[in-house]
């Protein structure tokens, strides 16, 4: 059982709660306030263990017919592309190609017995491992890709892809890797250089990857190997945090910390400033903790594992690390608890209405630690002048089918944005890519 709970989530089976933390750290805890103010209002947050941490995997059905998700009125929804397998992540190319990364982890062993015991293979789509880059090509301008083939085969687990100059850089589950590229070019058929070595195995296995706006810096997303680091600190060396690297791996360090699982990332138009989203810890309730989205600051510090939404204790920590703890910064963005927010998009382009020009689309892939489910869509976050000015709000949604079953068609991970305007979402579990367009 210790290697299961090590590498998945059957922690959340067992029902006590880890060693409470001691006199002084309780003490501060009794000190934090409810009330947390964030850049678009207050929330409350409820104590630990106000409702038991509950496990309700979905269960994915898959979209059939003409079903499909639904955008607000004035958008239509079609299929960009239907035939593949676990579309987890996109990119798109400074040529408008896209390439979209079909990727999943393959459990072996113990851990896919207690992920089929537990529900979760049920989550999933119901297709093959398939670690590939897939490129689409639409030379017609329809909106329609006429091309689709095999970009690139062999890499460990691929996830995050950025092109800087002419070299195409992937984040694999265990390095980055830099391929040369040359723009139109269909297949990368050099083995590539591994410029970075990532840690690897544990939950949380994707690993993204973006540039600088001047193309000096390489960002890289490494979530924690662990809910709340159970398995030691010592497994989290160069985890729940964003590294900083040259463009040929040199200068490798930690940009951000306390970060517990950041995946999505993006520079808000026209600046220097990176955002992130991120999925908290697990286990504390129904409404514990808030997955949210941020600004990052240079060598920031926001709380995993010791602290959330600032100064918040979480009591399964035995030594909290009060110094950081003070320092902890509040995210800017509540995103909803449990609701695995992944993906995210600022929209720079300027043909949906002006209400979402420059906000941010949040891809939420959808709850497992929640008794009433949650995500299962991609939400809207409006901004004005490089800060958010509200509450999140539903875009994309009709992937749940039966909220009481917890039964959904699919579940949305990746958001890009066209050229021409539109938006395409990565579906993973519905093995789809969906486009969504202003106008009919």
């Amino acid at each position: 059982m210790k290697i299961i709970s090590s590498t998945l989530i059957l922690a959340a089976l067992t029902t006590s709660m880890c060693a409470q933390n001691s006199k002084s750290t309780e003490k501060s805890m009794d000190k934090a306030p409810d009330r947390v103010t964030t850049a678009v209002g207050d929330i409350v947050l409820p104590k630990p263990g106000e409702t038991k941490s509950a496990m309700n995997f979905s269960k994915v059905l898959g979209w059939t017919g003409n079903q499909m998700p639904v955008a607000p009125e004035g958008f239509t929804v079609e299929k960009y592309s239907g035939s593949l397998k676990n579309p987890r992540w996109i990119y798109v190319l400074p040529n408008g190609d896209v390439l979209v990364a079909e990727v999943k982890k393959e459990e072996k062993g113990l851990t896919k017995v207690g992920a089929k015991l537990v529900g979760k293979t049920n989550s999933e789509s119901k297709s093959t491992v398939n670690n590939r880059i897939t490129i689409f090509r639409d030379t017609d301008k329809d909106g329609k890709p006429d091309l689709q083939e095999v970009f690139l085969e062999g890499a460990n687990m691929p996830f995050g892809m950025v092109v800087l100059k002419d070299h195409l850089y992937v984040a694999c589950t265990d390095a980055v890797m830099q391929y040369p590229y040359k723009t139109g070019q269909t297949r990368i058929t050099s083995a590539g250089k591994k410029i970075a070595d990532l840690p690897a195995d544990g939950r949380h296995w994707t690993k993204n990857i973006i540039a600088s706006p001047d193309g000096s810096k390489l960002y890289v997303a490494v979530g924690s190997a662990s809910n709340v680091a159970e398995d030691g600190m010592e497994k989290e060396v160069k985890r729940a945090c964003i590294l900083e690297m040259n463009p040929d791996g040199s200068g490798l360090r930690v940009y951000a910390a306390g970060l517990r699982n950041p995946v999505g990332m993006d520079y808000y138009p026209g600046s220097t400033t990176l955002w992130t989203a991120v999925n908290e810890r697990d286990e504390l309730g129904d409404d514990l903790v808030p997955d949210y989205m941020t600004s990052v600051r240079p060598n920031g510090f926001y709380g995993w594992p010791d602290s959330y939404f600032g100064q918040h204790l979480d009591a399964r920590i035995k030594e909290p690390r009060m110094d950081l703890v003070r320092e902890a910064i509040v995210p800017d963005v509540p995103l909803g608890p449990h609701t695995a927010s992944l993906g995210l998009a600022f929209y720079d382009e300027k043909v949906f209405p002006t209400k979402y020009l420059n906000g941010a689309f949040v891809g939420q892939h959808g709850s497992w630690n929640r008794s009433v489910p949650t995500g299962y869509q991609v939400v809207f976050v409006p901004f004005r002048n490089g800060k958010p000015t509200g509450q999140p709000e539903p875009f994309l949604t009709g992937f749940m089918a039966n909220a009481d079953k917890n039964e959904v068609y699919g579940r949305p991970v990746g958001v890009a944005v066209l050229p021409d305007g539109s938006m395409l979402v990565a579906d993973d579990a519905g093995d789809t890519v969906w486009r969504i367009k202003y106008g009919k």
